[in-house]
């Protein structure tokens, strides 16, 4: 196990003693997430590329629907917004709250991303979308979106779907 010393300029001495640098340990994409989410041009890449701090989906096509599962752990019902715009496109919006922070707290690290995040998907035109189903469970988003061969495509609108919260 590689371990690296905390950024700590009172501990930095004594930790490099107890555990030296390790090149292995660095992980460059985690580098790179953290120069975007400071960087003073990120509000420029969030603007072209559809939103800031993401979060994973996962999209499978089965023989009779399409599933998306979308990781929200620790986002409330209120936090978050399915859709469909114009038709054929799937849109996920959710809003991860800032915790409450203690001045006298001393922070090593911090890896959550508390801010606003959109996907959307483009679906395909073989899908019947009045047929969608969302749930949530355990902190996932399951939305199944039922195959339609019939299936026409509507005029340009906004369709809120209502997401049935599990515990």
């Amino acid at each position: 196990m590689a371990l690296t010393p905390f950024h700590d300029k009172d501990k930095d001495q004594q930790q490099q003693q107890i555990a030296p640098w390790d090149p292995i340990a660095i992980d460059p994409f985690e580098m790179m997430g953290s120069f975007f989410d400071h960087s003073p041009i990120f509000p420029m890449f969030q603007n072209i590329f559809g939103g800031g701090s993401s979060t994973r989906v996962d999209w499978k096509e089965t023989s009779d629907s399409h599933i998306l599962k979308a990781d929200l752990p620790g986002l409330k019902k209120e936090d978050v917004r399915v859709s469909l715009e114009n038709g054929n496109t799937l849109q996920i919006l959710g809003h991860r709250q800032n915790e409450e922070i203690d001045k006298s707290d001393t922070w090593h690290r911090v890896e959550r991303n508390h801010n606003s995040f959109v996907r959307r998907f483009h679906l395909p035109p073989n899908v019947h979308v009045d047929g969608m189903k969302t749930k949530v469970e355990h902190g996932v988003l399951t939305i199944t979106v039922p195959k339609d061969k019939n299936y026409k495509p509507k005029p340009s609108s906004s369709i809120p779907i209502p997401v049935q919260w599990e515990s």
